[in-house]
């Protein structure tokens, strides 16, 4: 193996990262972390943007998730007795844990800074979004499964 250069062979192969991410998913594992020779990938999952880092060859390793680690939610919104819980990272908007469930939060859902509002999916990976301020949800600001922006607005909230 070339330094530097994927090969087929490679921990930094496309297809091998996406099984690994599959795999991640079907057992609910939150991090891997493989090695060959030199070349290392770490690959994260769970309440923060995924994690891609390589120690080696960071040519070769899948675009890393912008500097979302700090996910911007609570900002002023329009009106000024209002904030917004915001997205924290480009994505999938999912206003439910699956298909059968009910929605995580709704118009009059009291909230605490701990509590799920919604799950953003990156990268094949469903990251669940703490409100991150208390208080009580007064609109609904996406639509279930509307891509998101990072900072986008999701919902509006009455502080306590």
């Amino acid at each position: 193996m070339t330094k530097g250069k994927p090969t087929s062979e490679s921990v930094f192969d496309i297809q091998r990262i996406r099984d690994i991410v599959k795999l991640m998913e079907e057992h609910e594992l939150t991090e891997v972390d493989l090695q060959q020779g030199d070349d290392r990938i770490k690959l994260g999952r769970g309440g923060q943007a995924p994690v891609v880092a390589a120690s080696v060859a960071p040519v070769a390793a899948p675009a890393a998730a912008p500097a979302a680690a700090t996910p911007a939610a609570a900002a002023p919104a329009v009106d000024d007795d209002t904030i917004t819980i915001n997205a924290p990272m480009v994505g999938t908007f999912y206003c439910k844990a699956n298909p059968e469930s009910d929605p995580f939060v709704q118009v009059g859902t009291k909230i605490s800074a701990d509590t799920i509002v919604c799950i953003v999916e990156a990268m094949k990976v469903f990251n669940e979004i703490p409100a991150e301020c208390s208080g009580t949800i007064v609109e609904v600001l996406v639509s279930d499964q509307e891509a998101v922006d990072f900072g986008k607005p999701m919902f509006r909230v009455k502080p306590n």
